[in-house]
C-alpha cells in the first residue's frame, strides 16, 4: 500500500485525495478481525466504522480495492473518489467510528484484512461448534 501527502491547505492532514473504498462485514466477524489486526506483529488497522444498529463494521481500505474484492460474506463498495474520506465526522449517515482517523493508520491493507477476516471466520466457526 502506498500513501502520499496532500499539500492542499483545504484538505485535512491524513485525508487521501481519492477517498477510500469500504469493506463491510457482519459486526461479529469484523470485531474479531479488528482484534486480530491489533494484536498482529507489524499489521495495523485503519479507521473502522460501525452502524448505529451494531450489525456491521466498515473497514476503510485504499481506493480501487473493490475491483478485486472477493471475500465471501463481505462487500466492498467502490467510491471512485466520491466516497468516504477520513474526515473527523463519520462519512456515512447512521454510523460512528469504532477506530477513528488519527487513532489508526490511513487505511487497512486489503491483503492483511482478507487474511484477518478469514482467521476471524474460522475462530467464530470453532467457537460456535463448541456450543
Amino acid at each position: 500500500m502506498e500513501t502520499s501527502q496532500i499539500n492542499d491547505p483545504r484538505t485535512p492532514p491524513g485525508t487521501p485525495s481519492a477517498g477510500c473504498d469500504v469493506v463491510t462485514v457482519p459486526a461479529r466477524q469484523g470485531l474479531e478481525a479488528v482484534d486480530i489486526l491489533r494484536r498482529g506483529a507489524g499489521e495495523s488497522v485503519g479507521p473502522v466504522l460501525h452502524d448505529d444498529g451494531g450489525d456491521t463494521l466498515g473497514f476503510l481500505v485504499p481506493p480501487g480495492t473493490a475491483a478485486a474484492w472477493d471475500v465471501p460474506g463481505s462487500t466492498c463498495t467502490q467510491t471512485d473518489g466520491r466516497g468516504p474520506t477520513q474526515a473527523p465526522e463519520p462519512p456515512v449517515k447512521g454510523s460512528d467510528w469504532l477506530l477513528p482517523p488519527g487513532e489508526a493508520d490511513l487505511a487497512t491493507d486489503p491483503t492483511v484484512l482478507r487474511k484477518a477476516l478469514g482467521e476471524a471466520a474460522r475462530t467464530i466457526r470453532a467457537a460456535d461448534s463448541c456450543r
